[in-house]
């Protein structure tokens, strides 16, 4: 048998095309979950930042993106157990499946425990008010206790934010998405009721905060419960040798987040201490409804992760292949034409839409427009080397765009204002994370290529 013949017998492949089935539902359910998400921020802003003020919003935010740096306290252990569950679905291996999910959830359940203690006992402690440079109207006592709540809710959300890994490795991805707009949904709903009852502002990101863990709880009970009850944690289930196993693989995507983390939430902090909380206000706006692109990308795509991981396994390079070029012009479109309508119709939006009058910077929304295309384009690729553990890469681009970023920023936004800041976010992404995206997209499907004969074999062998 020709190679010529082999590819086209893994090409059209029952397990191919269920593969591609399960992708699309995927992708549809995060588009659909994706624009009803668009609702929360452009219903929220103009209530909340009149309701705040600049100076309080803009501590709000600055400590959401505290909080987002903070994304690698699951120390990896969430992308490490979507990349095992995977394999253990695949193969239909509930045992080891629940003793990977028992080791996980024990672990960052007193991991987040243990983080909401040390963070209350050293509260009084921590120069609150310098960290965030506050100045103005907003009192010590506001910024110690918002910092409190968000980062409180943050850490208590570190275990029950598992349950969207699980639901993705399992297959559910239209379920999780549909879970994750409620959530968000529910957290709208709360704070226009605080807001609507005239009530504390801490009451406001309180409601906002918790809503969500409280559904991710639920989530939690209801898919253990009634859906997959046969891989329920349980202390019994809770195995060393899978923690260890699972730490191991977990131990570089924990590296890789820190990075990512304070790369991509740097800039509000940069802001804030080179030209203060007011100008964070007039940034975070934009950047926060253009964040929502980035979120749709990253939904769109993480299906991708397991489904590429059967997929090299299987020898299916042309399937990844193939899919990576169809999910590039899908996330490059899901970013791009938003992001172009808003720079070129942004102003009267703002004007229309904020009581608070946020100016016509087209620049601004253009670096920012420019900055989530870039990622976008290259998130599939990135899916390829998560799914086969291909690290490396991926953490020296962008370590590289740390510090060139960082630097970069800071005295961009001291020179040359606000909207010159993700500007050089993108000049930095294009110059590092780019080559190592492309570089680490080849590497591993060299890694996973064989011969012809070899794959003449294994065809061979599965007709007869």
């Amino acid at each position: 048998m020709s190679s010529g013949v082999a590819e086209r017998t893994r090409r059209a492949s029952p397990a191919g095309t269920s593969r591609s089935r399960r992708l699309v539902s995927g992708v549809t359910t995060a588009l659909l979950s994706r624009a009803a998400g668009l609702i929360v921020p452009m219903v929220l802003v103009p209530v909340t930042l009149p309701y705040f003020g600049n100076d309080l919003y803009g501590l709000w935010m600055a400590v959401a993106s505290l909080a987002g740096m903070a994304a690698f306290a699951d120390l990896g252990l969430g992308s490490g157990l979507m990349t095992k569950l995977a394999a253990c679905y695949a193969n239909g291996d509930t045992a080891r499946a629940r003793r990977y999910i028992s080791s996980a959830y024990l672990t960052l359940t007193v991991l987040a425990f243990a983080l909401t203690g040390a963070l209350w006992l050293a509260a009084g402690a921590v120069p609150w008010s310098a960290l965030f440079n506050v100045t103005g109207q907003v009192t010590t006592e506001q910024t110690r206790m918002i910092s409190l709540i968000c980062l409180t809710a943050f850490a208590l959300n570190v275990p029950l934010s598992l349950i969207a890994r699980v639901q993705y490795a399992y297959q559910q991805v239209g379920r999780s998405n549909v879970w994750q707009t409620v959530g968000s949904l529910a957290a709208l709903a709360a704070v226009l009721g605080v807001v609507w009852a005239d009530l504390s502002p801490l009451l406001v990101v309180a409601v906002s905060v918790a809503t969500p863990l409280l559904v991710n709880l639920l989530n939690t009970l209801w898919f253990f419960g009634r859906q997959e009850p046969r891989i329920r944690p349980t202390p019994r289930a809770v195995d060393a040798r899978a923690a260890v196993e699972l730490a191991r693989l977990s131990g570089l995507f924990f590296v890789l987040t820190v990075v990512i983390s304070f790369a991509t939430n740097a800039d509000t902090l940069i802001i804030a201490h080179v030209l203060g909380l007011s100008a964070v206000a007039g940034y975070v706006v934009p950047a926060k409804l253009l964040s929502q692109l980035g979120q749709l990308v990253v939904l769109v795509n993480v299906p991708l992760w397991p489904a590429n991981g059967e997929a090299l396994a299987q020898g299916h390079l042309d399937w990844v292949r193939r899919t990576t070029r169809r999910m590039t012009v899908l996330s490059v479109l899901a970013a791009g034409l938003p992001a172009a309508a808003l720079v070129a119709f942004g102003d009267r939006l703002f004007a229309a839409w904020l009581p608070v009058p946020m100016g016509d910077d087209r620049v601004l929304l253009a670096g920012l427009g420019v900055w989530w295309v870039l990622q976008a384009a290259l998130s599939p690729r990135f899916m390829v080397q998560n799914a086969d553990g291909v690290i490396v890469p991926q953490l020296v681009g962008w370590a590289a765009f740390l510090l060139l970023s960082a630097l970069g920023k800071w005295y961009a936004a001291d020179r040359l204002g606000v909207a010159a800041v993700p500007w050089v976010g993108a000049l930095g992404y294009a110059l590092t994370v780019a080559p190592a995206a492309l570089y680490g997209y080849h590497r591993t499907l060299r890694r996973h290529h064989r011969p012809a004969t070899e794959i003449e074999g294994v065809v061979a062998h599965a007709v007869r």
